[in-house]
């Protein structure tokens, strides 16, 4: 266990991969491999696609398996004429806990502000489900020393308008871009120092009770290789787990961690 009171969280981001055929084999397989005495440290949450998700909601329902069901994004609105997109009343709905919001490549590749960031995360609360809010630098700006003052811009503008009660639940993932699908990797103490920077930032802006709250995980090419180092740092409280989510075992090994 992490060097904190803070229970860890290990969600498993599988993004546009798995059919829901694939998706179901995926998690029945999970469910062999990890144990009672697994869930009763970890908390482990399954992003699927959206095709996947209520296939996913009726075997973890039906099998009373403890993982928790999370989306990979939704709308900022409730219904209406946003053809192709998914309201977050529709993933309450269907049972969904987690829904991350401003992945990476959703700002990278589909233009996500800060501010849009910010709407979603109202919405998902709305809903009665946690957001995970993904902030996180680019080759460049690490490159130019520009890390912490990247994360704070976006954390600032991606949590605008939250309330102090709100970090009791919700979820900050520190990814650095470069690392994400790279192999590439941040040193434990280097995502360490951006993860103190986060809970310093929320310290300022929502108070000492909302910081010592608030889980924040690493995302980057977390694999069970570098999960337990990861993990052992005081404000690392769990993982983003992309690629190596999809490989039942791997993800297992990752939930597994052993304390270094």
């Amino acid at each position: 266990m992490p060097a904190n009171s803070r229970r860890p969280l290990m969600s498993g981001n599988w993004k546009m991969n798995m059919n829901h055929y694939e998706a179901i084999h995926l998690v029945q397989k999970l469910s062999y491999l990890l144990t009672k005495e697994d869930f009763e440290k970890v908390d482990v949450s399954v992003h699927p696609p959206f095709t996947d998700i209520r296939s996913i909601q009726t075997v973890l329902e039906s099998d009373k398996l403890a993982m928790m069901l999370g989306a990979q994004n939704c709308h900022t609105e409730e219904k209406g004429a946003y053809t192709g997109e998914v309201s977050p009343a529709f993933l309450s709905k269907l049972g969904v806990k987690y829904v991350i919001c401003g992945h990476s490549e959703r700002r990278q590749y589909f233009g996500e502000t800060d501010e849009l960031v910010a709407v979603k995360v109202g919405a998902v609360v709305k809903f009665q489900m946690i957001p995970i809010v993904c902030v996180g630098e680019t080759q460049e700006e690490r490159e130019a020393q520009q890390t912490l003052v990247r994360v704070e811009s976006q954390l600032r503008g991606s949590l605008k308008g939250r309330k102090a009660d709100d970090f009791t639940t919700l979820v900050i993932a520190y990814e650095p871009i470069w690392a994400i699908g790279t192999g590439l990797t941040a040193t434990a103490q280097d995502a360490q120092e951006v993860c103190h920077h986060i809970r310093s930032v929320v310290r300022t802006e929502w108070g000492s009770e909302a910081a010592e709250k608030v889980r924040i995980q690493y995302g980057g090419s977390v694999k069970a290789g570098n999960v337990a180092e990861l993990m052992a740092q005081p404000d690392i409280d769990g993982a983003l787990v992309g690629g190596a989510s999809i490989d039942p075992d791997e993800f297992a090994r990752i939930v597994q961690f052993k304390s270094v």
